[in-house]
């Protein structure tokens, strides 16, 4: 694995040690098992975003800080240049890049998010507190949420509650690209 997914596994081991909570406490509460959970510790196996967003509410700590190992430090405003957002690649089919990575006490989470095309029929499923806003800025993507199937194109936008089992999937071999806002 990467030396990015080494680091965030080891921030959030230590941030459930200084807590007193035991694996076994934080997958339950989490909604996974705890052999699934460990694996995540471990730094052996990617961690969804979703589940990294539950962990920074359940902690009460900016998501950001979790990715970067930094706390936030900005309060009135924060710039974030073209492809100079913080890159979080979680999956090999998606890309994401927090475009609001160092403001305090955000009351959401932007990202640019980039579906890489695959020839896999599979799409990998997600679910987390609150809302998403999601923008196609490129590309078409289908979107799947409670089985039910939404097949987006450039400009079009679509909001929907985050913890209904949700996924995404770039179609006719091209890259697609969209501004998520997670509130």
């Amino acid at each position: 694995m990467s030396e990015q997914i080494k680091q965030i596994s080891k921030r959030i081991k230590e941030l459930r040690e200084i807590s007193g909570i035991s694996v076994e406490t934080l997958a339950r509460e989490l909604g996974i098992d705890s052999e699934t959970y460990s694996e995540y510790e471990s730094g052996n196996v990617d961690i969804p975003v979703s589940l990294l967003f539950k962990i920074a509410s359940k902690f009460d700590v900016e998501l950001s800080e979790i990715l970067t190992g930094e706390a936030p430090k900005l309060h009135t405003y924060s710039v974030v240049r073209k492809d100079k957002g913080v890159s979080v690649e979680r999956r090999k089919d998606y890309k994401y890049q927090s475009l609001a990575y160092n403001f305090v006490n955000k009351k959401i989470e932007p990202f640019l998010v980039t579906v890489e095309p695959d020839s896999n029929a599979e799409i990998n499923y997600n679910s987390h507190p609150g809302q998403e806003f999601n923008y196609v800025i490129e590309g078409v993507l289908k979107v799947i949420i409670n089985g039910h199937e939404i097949i987006l194109n450039e400009g079009d936008s679509l909001f929907f509650d985050s913890s209904a089992k949700h996924g995404m999937k770039a179609m006719n071999g091209k890259p697609a690209r969209f501004l998520a806002i997670i509130l």
